[in-house]
């Protein structure tokens, strides 16, 4: 099984962080936020990664090289300009097909074991859901029975989830939303889904960067 993990935003909301490092690059507990992920996917036996890029794309390329330090064979997906999570992937698929494949975002922390992910999914897609945090109270999807639903009390995407291909037909190249595409799909009772009660968070701020810094570097220093 193959794995993406998205890499290419902006990152507006953490400027002037991203002025100069690429988001994925920042740190916090001593390591880049991408590294926890090469780490968790490589633990969980994954082998093959692609990441996209766009913006400072090359410096991610240059501190990660070929992937053999994390014990992964990694390709490069560049965008000249961000082609958002839908047409990221889209450009990606002949990379990651044809069977169903990992995506991760590379702007979240999270401790979920991705071996748990399941290498065929019950449909066009299997989601990982978690509370909903402060900043997002509202959620996004429900859990019904093992699928995933747009009705009843709403957790949150994690951004973590397996897709088939078959999930992008019809799409055409260039910029474009994941979400969509997975509400039609959840609409026509193809999603599959779980919740996962650990830790998780959404790096989408210096604020919340620095707090999961806090914490990392705590858990570092304890006996």
């Amino acid at each position: 099984m193959k794995a993406m993990i998205l890499a290419a935003g902006r990152g507006e909301r953490m400027r002037p962080l991203t002025d100069t490092t690429p988001k994925p690059l920042l740190q916090a507990g001593g390591m880049a936020l991408i590294e926890y992920h090469l780490k968790a996917l490589a633990h969980a036996g994954i082998s093959e990664l692609v990441i996209n890029h766009a913006h400072l794309g090359s410096r991610v390329e240059t501190v990660l090289g070929d992937g053999s330090d994390y014990d992964l064979t990694i390709t490069y997906s560049p965008e000249a300009a961000a082609l958002e999570t839908g047409g990221g992937i889209l450009q990606a698929l002949p990379l990651l097909a044809p069977g169903p494949f990992i995506v991760v975002n590379g702007d979240v922390w999270t401790d979920y074991p991705f071996e748990r992910l399941p290498p065929e999914p019950d449909g066009l897609a299997h989601l990982v859901l978690v509370d909903n945090p402060v900043h997002h109270h509202g959620g996004d999807f429900a859990l019904d029975g093992g699928r995933v639903t747009t009705s009843g009390a709403r957790l949150t995407f994690s951004g973590i989830g397996v897709y088939r291909p078959e999930l992008f037909e019809g799409c055409e190249p260039g910029a474009f939303p994941l979400a969509p595409l997975l509400r039609r799909a959840i609409k026509a009772g193809r999603v599959s889904g779980e919740h996962y009660r650990g830790r998780w968070m959404d790096i989408g701020t210096p604020q919340r960067l620095a707090e999961l810094d806090r914490m990392l570097m705590a858990e570092n220093e304890s006996p």
